[in-house]
């Protein structure tokens, strides 16, 4: 019992590590080479799991040769467009000027149901709203509307508008990020006297904290329905 357990424990590190290796990549965003990556893992790992006669070796060897081939690929795609049109394919044009290509519908095997599907999660359940709707290589549809039916941006009013920046967050769920904090060249001194004045002692207390690039502090403690800006 102890051994199956220290197995699964020695795996289940091994492929956290390789999928960690693999970058930041969403199961919907994956290539196809990628996902069969994955599912070959999941399949040798759980080969030592199950048996206790298959050599641990065996199982950390496979991989390691998993990951040997996917950073091969991942590194030939890079240099060679060719070869990623391939093992990868191209992008589709599936409408154009309004109107549904046909011909490329039933090339990708890609029925109606799902381009309307995925058209409305887009929010543009029009297809004469859309200029041209793109099927990328992972499958997912990237829609361009047509000019007269994209949302107005302050740009189009010629509105003149302040950098915004992203807000930096400082307390997440009773834990100060410290290294934010010093980022900012703030202390903990500063941090006490803003928590006070939302009401709230110790960081412990807080379940989310931020400072934007306007120096605006957010803070709303534990339990709390709402938290008022500073």
């Amino acid at each position: 019992m102890i051994i199956v357990f220290v197995r699964v424990l020695i795996l289940y590190t091994a492929v956290l590590l390789a999928l960690r290796l693999m970058g930041k990549k969403q199961v919907a965003t994956l290539q196809p080479y990628e996902l069969v990556t994955i599912i070959l893992m999941a399949d040798i790992a759980s080969m030592p799991m199950s048996t206790l006669g298959t050599p641990l070796v065996n199982g950390l060897i496979g991989l390691f040769a998993l990951m040997l081939a996917q950073f091969t690929v991942a590194y030939v795609t890079m240099k060679s467009l060719r070869l990623r049109a391939w093992l990868s394919g191209r992008p589709t044009i599936v409408i154009a000027n309004g109107k549904i290509v046909q011909g490329a519908l039933e090339e990708l095997r890609y029925n109606l149901h799902d381009l309307i599907e995925q058209l409305r999660a887009a929010g543009y359940p029009e297809i004469n709203d859309v200029e041209y709707a793109i099927l990328e290589t992972n499958g997912q549809l990237s829609v361009i509307p047509k000019s007269q039916q994209r949302p107005v941006r302050p740009a189009d009013l010629n509105v003149p508008t302040s950098y915004e920046g992203l807000p930096t967050p400082l307390i997440i769920d009773g834990h100060l990020d410290e290294h934010n904090l010093r980022r900012l060249r703030l202390d903990g001194r500063w941090l006490q006297d803003r928590l006070r004045e939302h009401g709230v002692s110790r960081p412990a207390d807080v379940l989310f904290a931020s400072l934007d690039t306007q120096g605006n502090f957010y803070c709303q403690p534990k339990y709390a329905t709402s938290a008022d800006p500073a």
